[in-house]
């Protein structure tokens, strides 16, 4: 699946992904055939970092 690429997009996409439709990060990467490493990456150039307990980027 084509994800954004821009990450701000990609931020707004994977949590709005994680709002509605999977448990985890790792439940949404391996539905959507993603890298886990590449979504926390581009996230991260823009200092968001995954919590696991509210399941989004924050």
């Amino acid at each position: 699946m084509n994800i954004p690429k821009d990450p701000v997009m990609l931020l707004s996409f994977v949590n709005t992904q994680l709002r509605d439709n999977y448990p985890s990060l790792d439940d949404l990467c391996s539905s959507l055939g993603v890298s886990r490493e590449e979504i926390e990456g581009s996230l991260k150039k823009i200092d968001y970092m995954y919590d696991k307990d509210n399941n989004r980027f924050v």
